[in-house]
């Protein structure tokens, strides 16, 4: 999954520079305590989100001349506990600096059972499970009052579990914990008081994997994507740190994003009276842009916003039936248009979104007879959440300009196309988990506290 990261690298960075100290033509209030927020101290928290796996896992069955790839998608949410301390510096060239140190256990319901692939013996159902990981990870980033945009990566841990059911041979699994590595990026923001609230990728690369079962072959890759919302109490922080009033988020907005995304794409191929079941899971780039219009009550905001992507997703790697037919699936492109609804806490904005999406589908499958592409445009819906904050880009920027790190699922239902002049009918439910980072810029400038 490195192409979300190249993605999610942006939101340490763009959000890294969010703005404390915004223009002086910005109307003053009057803090009613001291504004300096000092991110010092350790901390202990919870989380829950969802992850997602992109397993490439190939099989060869040497007896038979089989060989089947595709990718094990293991879904479902997580939860747990993380503790971490933090070191504040206000002496950088860059500015303050945070640099910290974060352990986190996690309890896993993904996984998957939905793989059967045919094999010349008869159907092969695949079942991997991740039950639990943890990471031991450094945090660096950039403060910028109670906000900071930071990176993270270090050591990472799970128990993965993967068994295959083979008709007419039994079955045979292999569970254990695997080491590895993990990278990734958030944003956290106080609250008021000592809390803190987050959102954050993780990518988990927990190696790679070769077995033998008699005359077969499994080798498996584990990649795992985290998408993760969390809760920190600040032990000994600023318990007396009163959050400022609200920005003003009203009025025209206009911007521009970039990320990645991970599709995990249940699919049949069908071929007379036999079925493979998989998942397609292409990957890649994403970016665009945006337009909206925020309307606020207070601390509520509502708005409207659309937005249009480019993508480069693909997958490229996976063949079914052993392996007489190969697919290569794209998302060349798909829109949104959605509702917003957010609370502002001080000069940072926390947010849930959710309506329509569109997308084009481009699925490519060769075989011995054919090698034939189809276009379809779905539609379906979308819905997420994120954070928005004040963005000056190291004082280069106004006060009308905000960064946001976003995460959206998006679901554009299934298509089915028939190949090989009908004698291949294939059916794909495209969903999508798409993580982005982003700037605006505002045509009412927002109005801020000042300290």
């Amino acid at each position: 999954m490195k192409k979300i990261l190249a993605g999610v690298a942006l939101v340490g960075s763009a959000v890294s520079a969010q703005a404390a100290d915004l223009a002086v033509k910005a109307p003053y209030m009057k803090a009613p305590v001291a504004a300096i927020y000092d991110w010092t101290g350790f901390y202990i928290g919870a989380n829950v989100g969802v992850g997602v796996g992109r397993d490439l896992a190939s099989h060869v069955f040497p007896a038979g001349g089989t060989a089947n790839s595709t990718y094990l998608q293991p879904l479902g949410a997580i939860g747990g506990g993380q503790i971490g301390y933090n070191w504040q510096s206000n002496t950088t060239f860059l500015g303050p600096l945070l640099i910290g140190v974060e352990a986190d256990i996690q309890g896993s319901g993904m996984s998957t059972g939905s793989t059967t692939l045919n094999s010349v013996l008869g159907p092969v159902n695949y079942n991997q499970k991740l039950d639990w990981f943890t990471t031991v990870r450094g945090r660096i980033g950039l403060v910028r009052g109670p906000a900071v945009g930071y990176f993270t990566g270090g050591f990472a841990a799970g128990n993965v579990k993967t068994t295959i059911s083979e008709t007419g041979v039994g079955q045979f699994g292999v569970s254990e914990t695997r080491t590895g590595w993990t990278i990734g990026s958030g944003v956290e923001a106080a609250l008021g008081g000592n809390w803190t609230g987050k959102i954050e990728y993780l990518y988990l690369d927990l190696g790679n994997r070769n077995d033998t079962f008699g005359t077969q072959a499994l080798r498996t890759e584990y990649r795992e994507s985290i998408f993760r919302a969390g809760l920190n109490y600040r032990i000994g922080g600023n318990g007396m740190y009163i959050t400022p009033p609200p920005a003003n988020w009203a009025g025209l907005y206009i911007g521009g994003n970039f990320g990645g995304a991970l599709g995990r794409n249940k699919s049949t191929a069908t071929v007379g009276a036999l079925t493979d079941q998989f998942s397609l899971s292409p990957d890649g780039y994403i970016g665009g842009g945006q337009i909206g219009y925020n309307w606020q009550a207070s601390n509520w905001v509502f708005g409207a916003e659309a937005d249009f992507q480019g993508s480069t997703q693909k997958d490229d790697r996976t063949a079914v039936f052993g392996p007489a037919v190969l697919y290569n699936q794209k998302l060349p492109w798909f829109g949104t248009a959605r509702a917003r609804l957010g609370y502002s806490v001080g000069t940072t904005l926390f947010y849930a979104t959710g309506g329509y999406a569109y997308g084009n589908v481009k699925t490519n499958i060769v075989t011995a007879i054919s090698n034939e592409t189809v276009n379809r445009t779905r539609s379906g819906y979308a819905v997420g959440a994120g954070i928005e904050t004040p963005f000056s880009l190291f004082g280069l920027l106004g006060p009308n300009w905000t960064s946001k790190s976003e995460y959206l699922y998006v679901d554009l239902g299934s298509t089915t196309d028939a190949f090989a002049g009908g004698a291949l009918v294939s059916t794909s439910k495209v969903t999508e988990h798409m993580l982005r980072t982003g700037i605006n810029y505002h045509f009412n400038q927002p109005v801020v506290a000042k300290y």
